[in-house]
C-alpha cells in the first residue's frame, strides 16, 4: 500500500490532542471512516500510527522499526 503521509500526519496530531487534553479524539481512517478515540482506548490510535507509519516506511524502501523493536 502506497504512503498516506496526510493520514499518517493527521493521526499524530490527534494523538498528541488526545494525549494533552485538547482534543475532539477524531480522525479519519484510510477508508474514509470517522473513528472517534478516548484516552481509554489511545493504544488503538497509536497502533493505527504505527501502521501507516510501516506502511510509509515500505513505500520509501525503508525498514519500520516498531514499538517493540520489531523490524517490518
Amino acid at each position: 500500500m502506497a504512503c498516506q503521509q496526510q493520514l499518517l500526519d493527521d493521526a499524530r496530531a490527534a494523538y498528541h490532542r488526545l494525549m494533552t487534553g485538547k482534543s475532539v479524539r477524531e480522525v479519519r481512517d484510510q477508508n474514509g471512516e470517522t473513528v472517534t478515540y478516548t484516552v481509554a482506548n489511545a493504544a488503538k490510535l497509536a497502533a493505527y500510527i504505527a501502521q501507516l507509519e510501516a506502511e510509509c516506511a515500505k513505500a520509501n524502501g525503508r525498514r519500520h522499526i516498531g514499538p517493540l523493536g520489531m523490524i517490518f
